[in-house]
């Protein structure tokens, strides 16, 4: 398993593909592979998050196609939502990025969450450093839209662009404790619709009241169909990744990973279907059966 790592500074799209299996079903020597990883840390990692149906799919193509002009060399990484089943991604590769399958400076890749919440699948860090890993200039995380839960890739992209449609306006009020706390950049996509122009200049003015002192949230009118007003994206996207480089910003961020990694290690012994099956036993022997004895009985803190 080692050996792929000298092929993934090569940019060696099944070597990559591999890895990332091995990662995602814990294959034995994954932990080992990961330790041997040679980490860039300048890549930009940019979240493409937001509702249902905003577009983002569409909005991560035209990304891709207008960088790879500029001879860029892009990973997109798609999360979609699992099969109940098998627990795969039930939409597999998007349809809508079926134009840059063949482009050898283009990796796309689908992720299922696995019933993980906040929009992503558990195993991401380890996937991104991977891909990391593989020398690319940009990387493009697509989240499944799972509305307002969907904050965890605040902690994973260096930049987090939400994108949104006209129709959002009658939610605007509910969206201040969700997404308007992770946007990094909105986006008003499908611009041409009705109440377009409304709805920006609502949202400009809540972005107005939350203004920091580094950098001010941009909202931009996008027509992803269309090519429009991707330049503009793209140019606020880079002026934020020149923010996003100081140290405070950059260690906030890794150490949001690093907590969910320790996380997920200590609970890495607790099984779910050993768990349902003890507290079953116990609640058919005790009619009153105590969630907090139970816990501090089998579980007890540390």
């Amino acid at each position: 398993m080692l050996s792929l790592v000298p092929k993934l500074t090569r940019q060696d799209f099944r070597a990559l593909a591999r890895a990332i299996s091995y990662v995602e079903n814990e294959v034995e020597g994954y932990r080992e592979l990961l330790k041997s990883l040679i980490i860039p840390t300048n890549t930009p990692i940019i979240g493409i998050t937001g509702p249902p149906g905003a577009g983002k799919s569409t909005l991560t193509n035209v990304l891709t196609s207008h960088l790879l002009q500029q001879n860029a060399k892009i990973a997109i990484i798609a999360v979609d939502p699992s099969s109940p089943f098998n627990l795969g991604a039930l939409l597999g590769d998007r349809i809508r990025l079926s134009q840059h399958y063949n482009n050898s400076n283009v990796y796309i890749r689908s992720l299922a969450t696995r019933g993980s919440l906040g929009g992503l699948c558990d195993k991401i860090i380890e996937v991104i450093d991977l891909v990391k890993a593989a020398q690319f200039d940009y990387i493009f995380i697509e989240t499944v839209g799972v509305g307002q839960s969907e904050v965890e890739i605040a902690g994973l992209a260096d930049t987090t662009v939400v994108v949104l449609v006209p129709e959002a306006g009658d939610e605007i009020q509910t969206m201040k404790a969700g997404l308007m706390e992770i946007a990094d950049i909105f986006v008003v996509n499908k611009a041409d619709r009705e109440a377009a122009n409304r709805f920006v200049k609502n949202l400009r003015i809540l972005v107005h009241s939350k203004a920091e002192s580094q950098w001010q949230i941009p909202v931009l009118k996008t027509i992803a169909t269309q090519q429009t007003g991707i330049k503009q994206l793209v140019e606020q996207i880079h002026q934020h990744q020149l923010i996003n480089q100081s140290k405070p910003r950059q260690l906030q961020l890794l150490s949001r990973r690093a907590y969910q990694l320790i996380q997920r290690q200590r609970m890495a012994d607790i099984n779910l279907p050993q768990l349902q099956a003890q507290i079953q036993a116990q609640v058919e022997n005790h009619p009153s059966f105590n969630l907090y004895q139970f816990l501090a009985q089998n579980y007890p803190t540390r």
